[in-house]
């Protein structure tokens, strides 16, 4: 599942929506950028990375050669897009808990959104409308959001340490160091694959030693000829 990309997970959900009712989204999505306080409880989610909306109207898609067909839809469409860590029902739980009202705002005019509470429908909503992500890069797969802004932290400590205890004596240096480390103990854990957190999560696992095991006996056999 090309979703995954170590601790991180990207989504993708396209939804229809009706093509004359895209300019007041557009208008609503305007509000929320200028009143940001409107999505506090979607900006305090520290496991995500980015999260995107936008619409694109009916007329408006791309034409990639002038030979392609004119395409005749009947709706308009809003994407939108997400790096998160955690798994996926955790991320959409999130959404659901911090910006209820926000949510149903957003996809108001999409077809057949079921609002976001109860979180069966709308669990069924999301998972019809999503598209796979063929191919997602992801610079440090082993570092969750958190981990990113930790390593900030202590980049910044070890070089404000350096700049006042770089003539210090060994005593007074060693002592200097170990409220060093004991100011940035929440800041020093260990980078590794996430816990396994869902049946989904343990299969996607379970492919990727498959395919491993697989690349192992290939180098294998190609060395023995």
């Amino acid at each position: 599942m090309s979703n995954i990309a170590g601790k991180a997970y990207a989504m993708n959900v396209i939804t229809p929506m009706q093509w004359y009712l895209a300019g007041i989204n557009k208008l609503i999505f305007w509000i929320a950028i200028k009143i940001p306080s409107a999505l506090i409880g979607l900006i305090t989610l520290s496991l995500i990375h980015y999260a995107r909306w936008t619409i694109i109207d009916k007329n408006r898609f791309p034409h990639l050669d002038p030979s392609q067909p004119k395409e005749e839809l009947k709706y308009s469409y809003m994407m939108f897009f997400s790096n998160f860590n955690g798994s996926w029902d955790q991320y959409v739980d999130s959404f659901t808990f911090s910006i209820p009202g926000g949510l149903d705002l957003f996809w108001k005019f999409n077809i057949r959104y079921p609002h976001s509470v109860a979180l069966t429908p709308f669990h069924k909503y999301i998972q019809y409308n999503q598209i796979e992500t063929n191919h997602y890069y992801n610079a440090y797969p082993l570092a969750a959001s958190n981990d990113v802004k930790a390593a900030k932290r202590v980049k910044a400590a070890l070089i404000e340490f350096d700049e006042k205890n770089r003539d210090a004596k060994p005593d007074e240096f060693l002592k200097q160091y170990n409220a060093l480390l004991r100011n940035l103990q929440l800041d020093l854990g260990e980078m590794s694959p996430a816990p396994i957190v869902s049946m989904a999560a343990e299969a996607v696992e379970e492919r990727m030693q498959g395919h491993k095991l697989k690349a192992a006996r290939l180098a294998a056999l190609s060395q023995g000829e």
